[in-house]
């Protein structure tokens, strides 16, 4: 069993343990049939919707508790990696309606999104522009009571599935990141395409969208023209500790699957865990657990507590556990030997769902630019 220790911190409240005990409680209940991902992905939605699990994912008031987000990945990463992508992605596709939009759009989509009946995406992504937003090339044309929206967005999580996006496309206001703006848009509008699906390692619902002269109602606009690139940044600076929490779950059942190989798997009569080595190995996989999980939960908890943004917090949540994850689960494939590679293995599954964490919502060279960038802003703002 996974350490539950970590709920005794400052960090938590009452709610949140009782929150996290209820997910464990009901994650081990769903059905998770991974022979056809769409399908599951449906599934998934609807039974978490059903199970109530959903209720964190948006919010009326327009604020998010970080923290109950974060421990629900934490929980479904640690179980099942295409549950935790369910889950994340009614979070991430409605974050900048709950922070940004109005109440007739809130009153149209959120309350579907957490009772699982309707499947959200987040559609921020072009092939020429991935973490450098600012450049994104997607047009939205005034004409009239509509915008007209042309260009491709790509590796877009829950594309061909959903039944809503929220679409960033450049409006014109400005140059660069200042002339960028939301949208609301459905996949029944005249002009859009899911133009190709992806297949990854770890397989989840992705896809390459065109809009080809879609009309899309000004109504449904998310927020003011030209606010686009602040509405991206500040729904990222809550999810990126929840990508964080992911890492982390999948770290923790590393570490278990570790424990359980060395406490059981002998060597010259001897369990595995007697070698120096090995002690070394798990000790260096504690660490990076215990010290991943401090980083992300003080950036919920500050977030949570009233931080406006937590930019440099989330960044250094979000480099640190999905880095060490990747490394927590290396030592877990090595030390389950030849059965760490087979297909099938828990391991194996975990090696896999890990890689695309280190690369979605800002790769992890991009985080080192934020943290960096904002430890010099801080630095010059106090001279």
């Amino acid at each position: 069993m996974a350490d539950k220790s970590f709920l005794t911190w400052p960090f938590f409240e009452d709610a949140h343990r009782v929150w996290a005990a209820e997910i464990e409680a009901t994650v081990k209940s769903l059905r998770i049939d991974h022979s056809d991902v769409d399908a599951a992905c449906r599934t998934l939605v609807k039974d978490l919707g059903d199970a109530g699990l959903l209720a964190t994912t948006s919010s009326d008031m327009g604020h998010f508790d970080v923290r109950k987000l974060c421990l629900s990945r934490e929980t479904l990463a640690r179980h099942d990696g295409l549950a935790d992508f369910a889950f994340a992605m009614q979070g991430l596709g409605t974050g900048a309606l709950t922070l940004f939009g109005t109440d007739t759009q809130k009153a149209a989509w959120l309350p579907k999104t957490r009772a699982g009946t309707a499947i959200s995406a987040f559609a921020l992504t072009e092939p020429g522009s991935g973490s450098d937003v600012a450049n994104s090339t997607m047009t939205a044309t005034r004409d009239g009571d509509a915008y007209v929206l042309n260009g491709k967005k790509t590796w877009i999580s829950n594309g061909g599935i959903a039944d809503v996006y929220t679409l960033f496309a450049r409006t014109g206001e400005a140059p660069g990141a200042k002339g960028l703006s939301a949208f609301i848009v459905t996949p029944d509008l005249l002009g859009f395409e899911v133009a190709e699906r992806l297949n990854t390692i770890a397989p989840h619902p992705l896809a390459t969208l065109r809009l080809t002269d879609c009309r899309v109602p000004a109504s449904d606009m998310i927020g003011a023209p030209g606010q686009g690139f602040k509405i991206a940044m500040s729904v990222l600076d809550v999810f990126r500790p929840t990508v964080a929490a992911a890492a982390l779950g999948f770290a923790r059942r590393a570490l278990d699957e570790a424990l359980a190989r060395v406490s059981t798997r002998h060597v010259q009569g001897a369990p595995l865990f007697d070698l120096q080595m090995v002690q070394g190995h798990i000790a260096d996989m504690a660490l990076d657990v215990d010290a991943s999980a401090l980083l992300i939960y003080r950036a919920a908890w500050a977030r949570d507590t009233g931080a406006p943004r937590i930019t440099r917090e989330a960044a250094m949540a979000k480099l640190f556990a999905t880095d060490q994850a990747q490394q927590v689960i290396d030592k877990a494939v090595q030390l389950s030997g030849g059965d760490g590679v087979r297909s099938g293995e828990t391991v194996e599954s975990l090696y896999r769902e890990i890689r695309a964490l280190r690369i979605y919502e800002g790769a992890s060279d991009v985080q080192k630019v934020i943290i960096a960038r904002q430890t010099m802003g801080a630095y010059e703002g106090d001279r």
